[in-house]
């Protein structure tokens, strides 16, 4: 198996990601620069956090049309995993590769802080390895991370249970106050309909060892892991 990590201009967690990916979860993985128009051999792709093409105009709007996007695209209409952390998953939604849109935060304020999320769901290649409800401890660092969404979409959302997850308490409550952003239903990440397409805004790369505060977030990593492994063997 080998991993792919799409470098933007003003991407600033690639290496994170690059890190986590070779150095925790041990697997292959290679950098894939943004003019690239192919993924080469990858298994799974990754659109890291950070501040693609500086944010000028609108958080992604310009990364979606990025030459590596058209790979991207394609790669994923084959069933090829790829995960959008933060400003991933606001060019993810750009693209059109997932609904909605990343607002600004509801306090209109950038936020660095570590927040607890819920899974919802885990019959995904993200999150096989989690328990339902279970709440992992996570870092967020967005100025744009308040997700909306129409009506219909999110009654879609929730209906094909694509909600994977949400932001809440310790102990597991979906709240008002749990929630940093402003995010409709408490939304912190979703997938496309065949579940091969994944955004969250939190960044479980930061929190991928303890030595950072949390090592939550290297559950998701595994998850891709065991799920690409699976399909090793199954070919």
């Amino acid at each position: 198996m080998k991993f792919g990590v799409v470098m933007f201009p003003g991407s600033n967690c690639d290496h994170d990601t690059y890190h986590v990916i070779s150095k925790v979860i041990g697997q292959p993985v290679d950098f894939i620069w943004h003019r690239q128009s192919a993924v080469a051999d990858c298994d799974a792709v990754i659109l890291p956090g950070g501040f693609s093409y500086g944010d000028y105009l609108r958080t992604g709007a310009i990364a979606r049309f990025s030459p590596v996007m058209g790979a991207v695209k394609e790669f994923a209409s084959r069933g090829g995993l790829v995960m959008g952390i933060c400003n991933g998953f606001q060019i993810l939604c750009e693209a059109g590769l997932l609904p909605g849109a990343l607002l600004r935060n509801k306090n209109l304020k950038f936020i660095c802080d570590h927040v607890n999320i819920r899974v919802e769901a885990t019959d995904t290649p993200f999150t096989n390895r989690c328990q339902r409800n279970q709440v992992l401890s996570v870092p967020i660092a967005h100025g744009d991370g308040n997700y909306f969404c129409d009506e219909q979409t999110l009654a879609e959302l929730q209906r094909e249970n694509r909600i994977l997850f949400r932001y809440s308490d310790a102990d597991g409550r979906i709240t008002a106050e749990a929630n940093p952003n402003g995010s409709l239903d408490n939304i912190a990440g979703i997938c496309n309909r065949e579940r091969n397409v994944l955004g969250m805004m939190p960044h479980p790369e930061r929190a991928s060892e303890q030595q950072l505060g949390s090592s939550d977030g290297r559950i998701i990593f595994y998850s891709v892991a065991d799920t690409l492994a699976e399909l090793a063997k199954a070919s």
